[in-house]
């Protein structure tokens, strides 16, 4: 098996990944999949911290068009990236893998307070960390959650799972001509607006020069060749 050239990896799941087919909540097969996916990674020596969204049960956003107001609607949304934590701490479990989940607001019936100190703790007796609650303030996504986790646990790359294969420089869904892009720098991102992250985000990936691999998550075996150095998706840094 080939050594893996990163050591300590983050991975970014949107709420809507574990969908699966569905419309709404979550999807016991899906679930499972990336319970198996995370545990191929995790055997092979990796330390596995994972940050997910909520957008699958409730989005802030999309709260505040009908007039909820923001703070409120966030809060909600963070909750619901709770929900997801715990289902995925239960998949990653039943597959023999210790997993803790670690939440931004306090809620000690359910979840470990976010600490860093007792996060790093973890990784390095082998255990799945899972980062609920965003960042624990409203106006903030989980992809910012997801960068600055990251940082704080010295991850060396972070994994943002898709649906499609990586960035393109239109919506492969909707223009059929759309041209893969293999890598590009943050500011380029910024530059041509690129929706595969938020702008706080980037930018924030780019002052601490963490590299950003887009993939899609449902190509078995990406987490772990991207673990391993192999070009999968693409690669977003300086």
């Amino acid at each position: 098996m080939d050594s893996p050239q990163y050591k300590r990896i983050l991975l970014k799941l949107s709420g809507e990944a574990l969908m699966g087919d569905q419309q709404f909540g979550i999807s016991p097969q899906m679930l499972s999949y990336v319970a198996d996916e995370i545990k191929q990674t995790h055997l092979a020596g990796i330390e596995v911290a994972v940050v997910v969204g909520g957008g699958n049960i409730f989005r802030g956003v999309k709260a505040t068009s009908f007039g909820m107001e923001r703070t409120a609607a966030d809060h909600m949304g963070m909750l619901a990236t709770v929900i997801n934590s715990l289902a995925l701490q239960d998949a990653l479990e039943k597959a023999g893998i210790q997993t803790r989940v670690q939440s931004a607001i306090a809620m000690h019936a359910v979840a470990e307070p976010y600490i860093l100190r007792r996060a790093l703790r973890h990784l390095e007796k082998g255990r799945v960390v899972i980062f609920a609650a965003g960042t624990g303030n409203p106006y903030f996504t989980t992809d910012t959650a997801a960068v600055l986790r990251a940082e704080e646990i010295h991850a060396q790359v972070l994994l943002k799972a898709t649906k499609v294969d990586g960035l393109y420089d239109a919506d492969p869904v909707i223009h059929a001509n759309a041209k893969f892009i293999d890598s590009i720098t943050y500011m380029e991102v910024l530059e041509r607006q690129l929706k595969v992250m938020d702008m706080t985000a980037i930018s924030l990936a780019m002052d601490n020069s963490l590299p950003l691999v887009v993939f899609n998550l449902k190509k078995a075996g990406s987490i772990i060749k991207v673990a391993r150095g192999e070009r999968v998706g693409t690669l977003i840094s300086k």
